[in-house]
């Protein structure tokens, strides 16, 4: 039986001992005292001394400070689809991904709240590049994916990760898992068949593709936040992009992105769970495709998915509203609200800079057009 020794998280009989390595780390007291303003070392160590599962430290000190991280950014956190799942099941949750941190931890803040399972999810090994980042991405119940290898060390890996995301389902354990590789930066949610691919290296040779992904219990997740506060920090990358340019990350630029996603003014965030994909898998296996063709179509149907169930905010409206140039959406916003989007695009971004303005909107536009294709295509 594979250990999984160098991806998985901490076990919970690892962590008391994890915690008390690093309760003096500057960034784990940091955490503390943002949890639990204006306490004293000893009270740190009694609220450490407690806790000997995962849960518990989300439970006693992850979900304080995410609670504080919502009353200060955010006016307000909603919910729908959750309530359609079962307490005491495990899903694997394919999601839109707009934020490092974010995405996973409200998702599990949700979960936690409404006594569901909460999730593992990947993190890729570009953002623990310390001792204590990868201690800390374990405490949380992230395991590990590695990037930047070569192609047959990559094809081992993806193998083990595949395997490992098979353990923890069968082992009872939620998964979250983005629908393509890093955060999608110009808000065009789409997944990518390679991840579904990952996925289905685990499946043993004599069951069906279609009845194996069955057995992960997938369900469409969709993340929308009303002001993304690295939106104008995407945009060196997005430019790259266009220009048909490798981007090159800059020194701390990952550390960066995660500090103000968390800390930075979200204003109104939604999350919705769609149900379970398993009646689309059966209608697919009973058209017995290829591999290839079950992959493709399960990728398109949770795109599909996630842009339906993305949760349009003014801002989005108000984006699509100045790249075409029109009115379209007016009532779905007040000039107050178009005036601030106004201001947030020109405090980072010149009047000048036509491309970098285009997509700029585009960023919150794209959520629109997404449902307008869905609407004609329909």
């Amino acid at each position: 039986m594979m250990s999984y020794t160098d991806i998985r998280p901490f076990h919970d009989h690892e962590i008391n001992a994890a915690l008390k390595k690093h309760l003096h780390d500057p960034m784990m007291l940091a955490l503390l005292d943002y949890a639990f303003p204006n306490q004293e070392i000893n009270f740190y160590e009694e609220q450490i001394g407690t806790i000997n599962s995962i849960y518990a430290f989300h439970k006693n000190i992850i979900y304080p400070a995410l609670k504080r991280v919502l009353n200060e950014t955010t006016e307000k956190l909603t919910t729908s689809g959750f309530d359609t799942l079962k307490k005491d099941s495990s899903y694997l949750y394919i999601s839109n991904h707009r934020d490092i941190v974010l995405d996973t931890s409200l998702t599990n803040v949700i979960l936690l709240e409404k006594e569901m399972r909460m999730t593992a999810s990947a993190i890729g090994d570009n953002l623990v590049p310390t001792e204590f980042l990868y201690a800390f991405s374990r405490m949380n119940r992230n395991f590990l994916v590695h990037r930047s290898l070569p192609p047959r060390e990559l094809l081992i890996k993806s193998k083990e990760l595949s395997s490992y995301i098979h353990h923890l389902m069968k082992e009872g354990h939620s998964v979250w898992l983005a629908q393509k590789e890093g955060r999608t930066k110009d808000g065009n949610d789409h997944t990518h068949p390679g991840v579904l691919k990952m996925l289905s290296m685990a499946c043993p040779k004599d069951v069906d593709l279609c009845d194996y992904f069955i057995s992960l219990n997938i369900v469409p997740l969709s993340i929308s936040y009303e002001y993304d506060p690295t939106d104008y920090m995407k945009m060196p990358a997005i430019l790259a992009a266009l220009n048909g340019k490798e981007y090159k990350k800059t020194k701390n630029e990952d550390f960066n992105n995660i500090l103000k996603g968390v800390l930075g003014y979200k204003k109104s965030i939604h999350i919705h769970c769609g149900s379970e994909m398993k009646d689309f898998l059966k209608s697919l296996k009973e058209e017995k495709l290829s591999a290839n063709a079950v992959v493709k179509s399960l990728a398109q149907k949770l795109t599909e998915k996630i842009q339906e169930y993305y949760q349009l905010h003014p801002t989005n409206y108000i984006a699509y509203d100045m790249y075409t140039k029109g009115k379209t959406y007016k009532m779905e916003y007040t000039e107050q609200a178009y005036g601030e989007f106004q201001k947030r695009m020109e405090k980072s971004i010149s009047a000048d800079d036509k491309i970098l303005r285009e997509n700029f909107l585009l960023m919150y536009a794209n959520p629109v057009i997404n449902k307008l294709k869905l609407i004609k295509y329909a």
